[in-house]
Parts: structure tokens; C-alpha cells; sequence
């Protein structure tokens, strides 16, 4: 099966300048970012170090952690504490990761009938969430502490509106709901 890149190249270009009378092959669309964000709360240092692990197995880089802003006495939280991890793909990296999850991760989620639809921001954008990260066959569900944790995607595009992106990612083979 082709990569990613190449199905863009070859089958997502002129389609897109077919359908939107693009003239320019520059200006159409493209994924320029993958975000993957996966906020993990107040957890011990085992259990963020499980989380941070697995977001760098399925990721294929080290993760940046992600501190709290302000102290929260009620959540008995502190300014600076590890709340987060986050990693943001690019180039074959992004691809490879776009083609695992629309390919092999999605298919896994139990009775699923397609992603969200209200995730678009109107500035060609999308972001979904996965409610657990163990969808991904690089993560081992076996392994010392058992939290189900979530995971946020954000594509970011080049796309102007949310029919390009939407588009743009169907072309891609993303399974909307309702369609």
C-alpha cells in the first residue's frame, strides 16, 4: 500500500483541484501537523511516566511535559506540577502516525460508527478525542498500572474553511460519522 504522502501526491491533489477549482497546486490543502495532547491530571510518578511512555511508543518521539499554570488548592494542585504531556508530528513522521490511526487504531474502537463531526474550529482545523489510548498496537495493556487514559488529536491544515478540511480528511480515508 502506498504511503500517505504519495496517496496525497497522486489521488488527493487533483481531486481537491478538481472539486474546489484550485489552479494552483500550492494552494490546496494539506495536513501541516499532527498534535497529540494527553492531559493526564494529578497521577503518582509511576503512572505519568506509564503515560508519557506510551504517548512516546505511539508517537515515535520523546514527548514535551506539560505544567500546571496556577495552584489550585481544592484539586490540591501546585504551580508547576506535571499535569500533561504533548507531541506535535510533522513530516513522515505525521504521515506514519495518520496512516496507523485511520488504518489500524480506529477499526479497534469497539461499535464505532465514525468520528465527530462538531470537532472542526472553522479555521481548518479538527480535533477529536480517543477516550482510550489503548486502541494503539504499540501500547501494551498489560503492563504495571491499569488507568484507561485519553488522548486529544488536533489536525492542523492549511484548509480555509471547514468543507476543505473536512474534505481533506475524508480524501485521507478519516471515517466521519453520518456519511
Amino acid at each position: 500500500m502506498a504511503s500517505m504522502k504519495e496517496k496525497y501526491l497522486t489521488e488527493i491533489v487533483p481531486a481537491m483541484r478538481e472539486k474546489f477549482g484550485y489552479t494552483n497546486p500550492m494552494v490546496v490543502p494539506k495536513i501541516s501537523k499532527i498534535v497529540l495532547n494527553m492531559g493526564f491530571g494529578i497521577l503518582d510518578k509511576d503512572a505519568q511516566q506509564t503515560a508519557v511512555s506510551d504517548l512516546a511508543k505511539l508517537s515515535g518521539q520523546q514527548p514535551t511535559l506539560r505544567k500546571a499554570r496556577k495552584s489550585i488548592s481544592n484539586f490540591k494542585l501546585r504551580e508547576g506540577m506535571v499535569v500533561g504531556a504533548k507531541v506535535t508530528l510533522r513530516g513522515n513522521r505525521m504521515y506514519d502516525f495518520l496512516e496507523r490511526l485511520i488504518n489500524v487504531s480506529l477499526p479497534r474502537i469497539r461499535d464505532f460508527r465514525g468520528v465527530p463531526t462538531r470537532g472542526f474550529d472553522g479555521y481548518g482545523n479538527y480535533t477529536m478525542g480517543i477516550k482510550e489510548h489503548s486502541i494503539f498496537p504499540e501500547v501494551d495493556v498489560g503492563h504495571g498500572s491499569n488507568i484507561e487514559q485519553g488522548l486529544d488529536v488536533t489536525f492542523v491544515t492549511t484548509a480555509k474553511t471547514n468543507e476543505q478540511t473536512r474534505e481533506l480528511l475524508t480524501q485521507f480515508g478519516m471515517p466521519f460519522a453520518g456519511r
